[in-house]
């Protein structure tokens, strides 16, 4: 019988430039779950580094880790400040409507 090894899997190992983590979050967006939302800032912020972003946006480091997990719920105020940081821009786009 052969041993089989695992190894955790973090997204942020697959973060490694620009554009993946612009994709990363375009498709977290699409979710339309703020939970997610969330979480994905945290991944990028994580890829990017925790320490420097803390000081970019002036939040600590362990509010940034406890608002951007998946436990977290950070307000929109805070989120704002994380994309900013992080040079990321939201965009608003008309959904087509639903048939009545």
């Amino acid at each position: 019988m052969t041993k089989t090894t695992l190894t955790q899997w973090d997204v942020v190992d697959h973060l490694a430039t620009e554009e993946d983590m612009a994709l990363y979050l375009e498709a977290c967006l699409e979710e339309n779950d703020p939970v997610l939302l969330a979480a994905a800032l945290g991944d990028i912020a994580r890829a990017r580094g925790m320490a420097q972003l803390a000081r970019d946006t002036g939040l600590t480091r362990e509010g940034l880790y406890k608002a951007l997990s998946a436990d977290g719920n950070p307000s929109l105020a805070t989120i704002m400040k994380v994309m900013g940081a992080l040079g990321i821009k939201l965009h608003a786009e008309l959904v087509p409507a639903r048939p009545a």
